[in-house]
């Protein structure tokens, strides 16, 4: 029985995501909008990831990304996933997978992310007035006259939220995860927390978070 399922599962896949150069590909099944059952496939050896969750939408589908982030001198697997999209809102989450051999060949161990919402919260703090948005990263202050953008004061969230605009990258071959700050649901963009991640005791951790003030502010 458990075989029949495991057919079936696969006669539903789709490839989702193709790395051909390290012959890598990703499937998964699409069920209610989303794409879920994830199957990776590198040179013949099959993993599963159940949990992985992705939008099921073409336009987001998952990024693939081979690149040395870690300064080894091996390629890394980066796997991004869009968990939820729409105006103005963006929702990603990412997934390192480290090249391990192994007695049936080359497999993927995945190693974990620091949440980056989590790292926000530790190192940076905020304040919200109806003239001025403050941001306060270690000894750097970020001070925004935020009575410019012709807002309404009523319509000012009670302090910079980061709750809609979430994405990773990879520049130069490091990690980074991207935070936009709002200050307003609507008109109320003003930059993005950029974080850089570093690979130290078998973990992606912070090493480096800045903000970047949005050039229209």
């Amino acid at each position: 029985m458990a075989n029949e399922i495991s057919r079936q599962n696969q006669s539903n896949e789709k490839v989702v995501g193709k790395l051909p150069e390290a012959k890598i590909a990703l499937f998964a099944n699409e069920s209610e909008g989303y794409l879920q059952k994830f199957r990776l496939e590198v040179n013949g050896v099959t993993q599963h990831f159940p949990f992985w969750i992705n939008v099921s939408n073409e336009a987001y589908w998952p990024q693939l990304i081979y690149k040395d982030i870690n300064q080894d001198g091996e390629n890394e697997l980066i796997v991004i996933l869009t968990r939820g999209y729409g105006t103005g809102v963006v929702n990603q989450e990412v997934h390192v997978l480290h090249k391990t051999e192994t007695n049936f060949g080359n497999v993927y161990r995945e190693i974990l992310v620091d949440n980056p919402m989590a790292i926000l919260l530790k190192n940076v703090k905020t304040e919200l007035t109806k003239s001025h948005a403050l941001i306060t990263i270690g000894h750097h202050k970020t001070e925004i006259e935020i009575d410019k953008l012709g807002i309404e004061p009523r319509k000012f969230f009670s302090d910079i939220t980061t709750a809609n605009l979430l994405r990773f990258e990879v520049i130069e071959n490091k990690l980074m995860a991207i935070i936009g700050a709002q200050v307003s649901p609507v008109g109320g963009y003003i930059g993005s927390f950029h974080i850089t991640y570093e690979y130290k005791n078998d973990l992606y951790e912070a090493k480096k978070i800045e903000f970047i003030q949005d050039s229209n502010v």
